[in-house]
């Protein structure tokens, strides 16, 4: 059965302003979501959401009604929540240094980007097994995390991904294989 997976990465927070890891905080408001967004948005079969509050708040801002799906939380940043990309590199460059260039590097204590693309695969692979049309508001470390599994990428890819808040990722499957159509942003 084909299945068309459209995820979308939740609107801008504080911290995505100031360069930092998020805490679970809310979204900036969305006075009118994106028309370009709001198109993609069809009829779906299942409607998926992270548990954190700034995926919850985005998917209620485009008039989704979700169900949550813990395996779409965001990666786990352990001591690094909250923190930003210049505090980190005032504490010691080599443990950002070493987190971007090794994906089983967990230097926060939390989750390395090997676990995180172990935790989300299976994921995935059940929405190609289950077929339908499937939207999910999730993170962006999550979709990019998407894009390595779909491609077969290395892992080391990662970081090679740029996902912006509210970007959409098209993402199809024939019933045997993934296919990345698109990667959609308003900027």
């Amino acid at each position: 059965m084909p299945t068309r997976l459209l995820m979308i990465a939740h609107a801008p927070t504080a911290a995505t302003r100031r360069a930092a890891f998020p805490l679970d905080e809310p979204i900036e408001l969305i006075e009118t979501p994106p028309a370009w967004l709001l198109r993609r948005l069809r009829r779906a079969d299942h409607i998926f959401v992270a548990p954190e509050r700034r995926t919850r708040e985005t998917a209620e801002s485009l008039e989704l009604e979700a169900e949550t799906q813990m395996l779409l939380a965001d990666i786990n940043l352990g001591k690094w929540k909250g923190k930003s990309f210049d505090q980190m590199l005032e504490e010691g460059p080599e443990a950002l240094a070493a987190w971007t260039s090794d994906p089983a590097s967990r230097p926060h204590g939390g989750e390395s980007v090997d676990e995180l693309i172990a935790r989300i695969k299976p994921w995935i692979e059940r929405q190609r097994e289950e077929g339908g049309a499937v939207i999910a508001v999730t993170h962006p470390a999550v979709m990019r995390a998407a894009v390595v599994i779909v491609l077969g990428a290395p892992t080391a890819s990662f970081w090679r991904i740029d996902i912006a808040p509210l970007t959409a990722l098209d993402l199809r499957s024939d019933g045997r294989r993934w296919t990345l159509r698109e990667i959609a942003a308003g900027d």
